[in-house]
């Protein structure tokens, strides 16, 4: 192997890694979706009702903290209870390890003959992890959990707070720099623009055809905005 290879080879990331960045990537990408489509739905039909410029920014400001805290503290919830049932199979697995280690062992090495390995060297590779790591081994190829990386619910909640935030703000600030008869259509298209760009980002992370993302995307965003502008229209000629 030439040198150029050992160092491509060398610096090649793990693909737990990887698929842990990807993860929060995605994640990022989603809650800024949501930040956007859900503000822009706000904003937008209170700019139906009203062309009152405080309604309009006391409205969007309260749906943008109140999304924000309400996505972080779903996010809390969800990653809580994700790391206790991790925390409770590592439990269980630690009491095996240590009440029937050869059982273990065993059940280890037809998990790596499963995968394409040879008996003999399944054993072999069994053995060898074991009485390195033995809980890690088990964990990772019984569970797949690495015990070093568990969720952390704190981090999770922090990047859906500010990941919808900063897709909240695109709306709002829209909708506030325009005059009242340019507000709708100039936040509509930074809307649009916005969900085709987190459409074919959220595709290439998940390797899907970039396109069809975009437009289901920017197709759920428009009616969204088509529906409460009508319901905000419709009841600002109600009470006026």
């Amino acid at each position: 192997m030439s040198d150029t290879s050992k160092q491509s080879h060398t610096n090649e990331p793990h693909t737990s890694d990887v698929g842990g960045k990807l993860n929060w990537l995605r994640a990022g990408v989603l809650g800024a979706n949501d930040g956007i489509v859900s503000t822009a739905g706000l904003v937008v039909g209170v700019a139906g009702a009203t062309t009152d410029q405080r309604a309009i920014l006391f409205a969007g400001v309260a749906g943008v903290v109140a999304g924000a805290l309400s996505m972080a503290g779903g996010e809390y919830v969800s990653v809580s209870t994700q790391r206790d049932t991790e925390r409770a199979l590592l439990s269980l697995e630690r009491h095996e390890l240590r009440t029937m280690p050869e059982e273990e062992e065993r059940e280890l090495a037809q998990l790596y003959e499963a995968k394409g390995l040879s008996p003999r060297l399944a054993a072999e590779v069994a053995r060898e992890l074991t009485e390195k790591d033995a809980l890690r081994a088990h964990a990772e190829a019984e569970l797949g959990i690495d015990p070093e990386q568990l969720t952390k619910p704190w981090q999770a909640a922090w990047a859906s707070l500010i990941a919808f935030t900063a897709g909240a703000l695109l709306p709002l600030l829209a909708i506030l720099f325009f005059p009242p008869t340019a507000r709708v259509p100039a936040t509509a298209c930074a809307v649009v623009v916005a969900l085709a760009l987190t459409g074919w980002v959220s595709a290439r992370l998940g390797q899907a055809p970039p396109g069809r993302a975009a437009a289901r995307n920017v197709g759920v965003g428009a009616l969204t905005m088509i529906v409460t502008y009508a319901v905000g229209f419709g009841s600002g000629v109600a009470l006026g």
